[in-house]
């Protein structure tokens, strides 16, 4: 099963939902603005990815600036509450696979997992 934290706003999500469903494999599509993963997933997600949490943030949402979510000392739980408080601020698509987990964003990324 193929797992997607999607944004059906987002074109880049968009496009990688229809590479995962051209696998032909099952696919689980959760609309994470709809409903946010609990924060440990959150951080198991982001971890998986190979990622920190501050680059899992999405730094051209309003809310980023807003939040001063620029500042170096904001720690991971801090962020991740910001994130829980208004999920936009997830860049996306991540995209689960029994290869890895990726944010797949450039979308050719996607590539390394299917």
């Amino acid at each position: 099963m193929i797992r997607i934290y999607h944004n059906p706003r987002c074109s880049t999500s968009r496009k990688a939902l229809e590479a995962v469903q051209a696998t032909g494999r099952p696919v689980e599509v959760i609309d994470y603005l709809r409903a946010l993963p609990p924060r440990d997933e959150l951080r198991e997600l982001i971890r998986a990815a190979g990622l920190t949490v501050r680059e899992a943030l999405r730094a051209k949402e309003p809310a980023y600036e807003t939040l001063g979510l620029a500042d170096p000392a904001l720690t991971d739980e801090q962020l991740l509450a910001a994130v829980e408080r208004h999920p936009v601020l997830l860049n996306r698509p991540f995209v689960v696979t029994d290869k890895g987990a990726r944010l797949c964003r450039p979308f050719e990324t996607i590539r390394e997992i299917l």
